[in-house]
């Protein structure tokens, strides 16, 4: 399959920016490693409240395919993380490397 990123971009509930972020290094990074994504980087935009971060998969099943079984996955289930507690919205765009 080919190599597939996505920019993804949160906003997150005023006063909850730094918990999802504490989170998301905690709890989501390492079972999105796990199940063989790369991440490219994660920031925290302040000013607007966002959380943008860079994640990639390469492997045999497509991107979509590879991130239903990790949200399907027992350990991700066992969180007890629901976005819609700390997210407003997302954003999802797919990108391609130029440099």
């Amino acid at each position: 399959m080919a190599k597939t990123t996505q920019l993804r971009t949160y906003t997150v509930r005023e006063g909850l920016l730094d918990e999802w972020a504490q989170r998301w290094k905690a709890d989501i990074l390492p079972l999105r490693l796990e199940w063989g994504f790369a991440i490219g980087g994660a920031w925290v935009d302040r000013e607007h409240n966002r959380f943008v971060w860079l994640i990639t998969y390469e492997g045999p099943e497509t991107f979509a395919e590879r991130n239903a079984m990790y949200l399907d996955s027992p350990a991700r289930k066992s969180m007890d993380l629901a976005p819609d507690v700390y997210l407003v919205s997302t954003e999802e765009r797919t990108v391609e490397e130029w440099y």
